[in-house]
């Protein structure tokens, strides 16, 4: 329902505006304060010696964040640096802090995001909810440049390049602030930032075009791929912050689904709960950040489907340009 009010006007904002409309002129207030402080110095904020870039978005929810993180970290590493990257670990929760996250690392402790970037990219992913101790325990690992998985709020850690993700059909919703709308900060904030990726729909003025583009499924157990269209009878399910992007995106390949189930984003699986879903047609697929809470118990018809981030050419130049002009002041000849 919170979707429907944020994105789509339904009736029932309106009649909880005079709950939801106060509340929200208090969370802009704190917000506002809240960076004010920082930024007057009155709250102190860490500053790394490498380049620190932070990956984030203006609004709640998923708007591809982390397919974008994963395509800063392969292209940074294909020009021979040596990423790290931090988050909070949303949705996880360790033993200690700052977590360090090794492939065997559950999602449970990590958090879904960290998990699945450690598998793609193999970098350096470090975990904790004050992200200047994370960052502190990858600089004892060899790293030139701190990757921040979400974070444009996190004010304490201070940034050298911002990237905000904007969710290209959904945008901006009612532009209110939470909790009447999906907004963090407001729309101001877009003119501070370096780079606007707008992830499908239609890339505006000063946006840079991002699609998710789908690879072949690959299945938990083996690894074994193969064409979404090769398989018949699919369940499908999504725990993440859009599942319909998910279902369209498995439409669009001409996939065989016979049914749809969206989770809540970061949810916890249990095994049987997805055992009596798969038993409703012949395979289950699944994102690949809901794969990493489900390899211990995954059965032989459980499969995934990677999507990774394409942005033209001429946009990832500009990119480098601007993170190599940034890492040369740090003295770095990584580049």
């Amino acid at each position: 329902m919170v979707e429907k009010i944020w994105f789509h006007r339904h009736p029932l904002g309106w009649l909880l505006a005079p709950v939801l409309w106060p509340l929200s002129l208090l969370f802009k207030w704190i917000s506002v304060q809240r960076r004010k402080a920082y930024a007057s110095g009155n709250k102190a904020s860490y500053r790394a010696p490498v380049p620190v870039i932070v990956v984030g978005n203006i609004t709640a929810g998923g708007n591809g964040k982390t397919p974008v993180v994963i395509w800063l970290v392969e292209t940074l590493q294909s020009l021979g640096m040596k990423p790290g990257v931090v988050s909070r670990g949303y949705g996880g929760k360790a033993g200690h802090y700052p977590l360090l996250v090794e492939l065997d690392t559950p999602s449970a402790q990590s958090g879904d995001e960290p998990a699945l970037i450690k598998r793609r990219t193999g970098a350096p992913v470090a975990v904790d909810p004050v992200r200047s101790q994370a960052v502190k325990a990858l600089l004892k690992h060899d790293v030139d440049v701190i990757i921040t998985d979400d974070g444009l709020q996190h004010y304490a850690l201070e940034r050298d390049i911002e990237f905000v993700v904007i969710d290209g059909q959904r945008r901006f919703g009612n532009q209110h602030y939470i909790p009447f709308g999906p907004l963090r900060e407001g729309l101001e904030r877009l003119d501070e930032v370096d780079f606007l990726i707008t992830n499908g729909g239609n890339a505006h003025h000063n946006e840079i075009a991002m699609t998710l583009e789908p690879s072949e499924a690959i299945n938990l157990k083996t690894g074994e791929k193969v064409s979404v269209s090769t398989l018949s009878q699919l369940v499908a399910f999504a725990g993440i912050g859009h599942p319909p992007r998910f279902f369209k995106t498995l439409e669009t390949l001409g996939a065989d689904v016979i049914k749809t189930q969206a989770f809540a984003d970061h949810q916890a699986f249990e095994q049987a709960e997805l055992q009596q879903l798969a038993a409703q047609g012949q395979h289950l697929i699944m994102t690949e950040k809901d794969a990493v809470k489900c390899y211990q118990f995954a059965e032989d018809n459980w499969w995934y489907l990677p999507v990774s981030a394409q942005i033209s050419s001429q946009d990832k130049q500009n990119i480098i340009k601007k993170i190599t002009e940034v890492n040369s002041q740090y003295g770095s000849s990584s580049t």
